[in-house]
């Protein structure tokens, strides 16, 4: 059957459907913006203090190093398979294979944790304010968030991408017009010494305050990447693709900075160590203390940010499924798409089902809190592993390709930078105590570790299986199918699995 088929009939995923402003909204939907301000950013509180916006921008230049990286490649080589294809390319195929098998399965797991997180947070909502609303009735808010992602999923990138740039647009909008308001309320407390490190926290004195904040702060950049599988969908894709993902990671990087200092400035630098996620020292803490109803406008973004990026994160999970699938690596029913929408209908029904598994199995097996923070840590761990091998990928492929090709500042570099910078967040994710700033892990999120290691462990089983018997198929991971789409003489050398051109 021709790729992509069902039944013999042809079919693909649909060209030119988006163009920039919603594949732009699709990595920045993906990194969460509300979600990440009120919740993951503050979690380097306690570490940076009031100097929390250094931290920030620290983590906003150590995060435009690989998105440069991710960036290049995805311009050079616009495909859904995005990081397993340029790991193929740039590494060698089996490294491709085994980093699409990694990112899948961890995308496919964004989604039941925004869920849970939509969950707890509405429940827990409702019952502070009107206490008769139970507050572990959560999950019915969780099947209804699940409900709308398979809707959009099913009508295709189209509908799912619009849906996420509205989406975007509010949960941006909210936060940033709340900042200004905080940023006026400050008034002449508003300093630019938050800029330095005479705020961090008591403990952790000086820089070495603002890099353990920064290294936590890294992890809400996670998901600048998510327009790349895209690539395919999306009009001009070398020319937007590298645009959305800078676009993104610059864009959000700076709506973070802003965010953190304009509640730094109003909340008091010097008491800021004490800022977190939720109770009076929060943000939705601080609207309800000082603004009246914006407290619902703060609300309903970080509930918005929940759906966006799980709508997000489904599209990633199930456009890399795709593509594993049509080269025969993965099942093949992965690849059947609807005859009239193009989307990835088997895909989206197994990204549900392990939507809906995931929350009601893990929530109601510890609780929704505890099934959160399990699936972030596996989430985190894998995906910033992935950033690492994409750094080296760029190196690699762009050596290969030539002098002529090859920009020493921007294809060397800004990787080495970009995995120098991510070093401390992975071994901060997987709660390795190198630092003396790193919790180490206690069950059950400990757990994430193993849950990781037997799943890569189940990938170099299946790669081995496919080397012995398929190895062309391995060797197609490196393949870019929208050049040979556009340009039939086009074709890349897979014999041996060569990537090379």
């Amino acid at each position: 059957m021709t790729e992509g088929t069902t039944g013999g009939a042809t079919a693909g995923l649909r060209r030119d459907a988006i163009g920039l402003r919603e594949v732009l909204f699709q990595s920045v939907t993906a990194m969460a913006p509300a979600a990440a301000v009120a919740a993951s950013i503050p979690s380097g509180a306690a570490f940076a203090g009031g100097s929390l916006p250094l931290a920030v921008l620290i983590a906003l230049v150590a995060c435009l190093f690989t998105a440069s990286c991710v960036a290049e490649l995805a311009r050079e080589l616009p495909a859904a398979g995005s990081v397993a294809t340029y790991a193929a390319r740039g590494l060698h195929p089996a490294v491709g294979f085994l980093v699409g098998w990694g990112y899948m399965f961890v995308e496919a797991l964004v989604p039941p944790l925004l869920l849970l997180q939509l969950g707890f947070t509405v429940a827990g909502t409702l019952h502070e304010e009107w206490a008769f609303w139970p507050a572990d009735l959560w999950w019915p808010w969780s099947l209804a968030g699940a409900a709308v992602i398979a809707v959009t999923g099913y009508l295709g990138v189209r509908a799912s991408a619009r849906f996420g740039t509205v989406l975007g647009v509010f949960e941006v909008a909210v936060l940033l017009v709340f900042a200004g308001w905080l940023i006026a309320k400050a008034g002449s407390h508003n300093t630019l010494s938050v800029f330095g490190t005479s705020h961090t926290a008591k403990e952790y004195g000086g820089f070495s305050g603002v890099f353990a904040g920064s290294v936590y702060t890294v992890l809400a950049f996670a998901g600048f990447e998510a327009a790349a599988p895209l690539a395919e969908e999306t009009r001009d894709p070398r020319r937007t693709m590298h645009r959305a993902v800078l676009g993104a990671a610059l864009g959000i990087g700076l709506f973070y900075v802003v965010t953190t200092y304009a509640m730094t400035v109003y909340f008091g630098p010097d008491r800021f160590a004490g800022f977190g996620a939720a109770g009076d020292a929060s943000w939705e803490g601080v609207a309800r203390a000082s603004f009246g109803l914006f407290w619902v406008l703060v609300f309903l973004a970080v509930v918005n940010s929940a759906i966006a990026n799980a709508n997000a994160c489904a599209n990633v999970s199930t456009r890399t499924a795709f593509a594993l699938a049509r080269i025969r690596v993965m099942p093949r029913v992965l690849a059947t798409l609807h005859p009239r929408y193009r989307s990835p209908v088997a895909g989206v029904a197994v990204q549900t089902a392990v939507a809906v598994g995931a929350v009601l199995g893990l929530g109601f097996g510890y609780d929704p809190v505890t099934a959160f923070l399990l699936l972030a840590t596996v989430i985190v761990t894998v995906v910033i592993g992935v950033y690492i091998v994409v750094n080296l990928a760029c190196a690699g492929y762009f050596l290969r390709r030539g002098r002529a090709s090859l920009r020493p500042v921007r294809h060397l570099l800004l990787p080495l930078l970009g995995i120098v910078a991510f070093v401390p967040a992975l071994l901060t994710a997987a709660g390795l105590p190198v630092f003396d700033f790193v919790t180490e892990l206690t069950a059950p999120v400990s757990y994430a570790g193993p849950v990781v290691g037997v799943w890569m462990a189940a990938g170099v089983i299946v790669l081995v299986v496919l080397i012995r018997r398929h190895p062309e198929r391995v060797a197609e991971t490196a393949r870019v199918h929208l050049e040979e789409a556009d340009d039939p003489t086009h074709a890349v050398d897979l014999r041996n699995g060569d990537p090379t051109r």
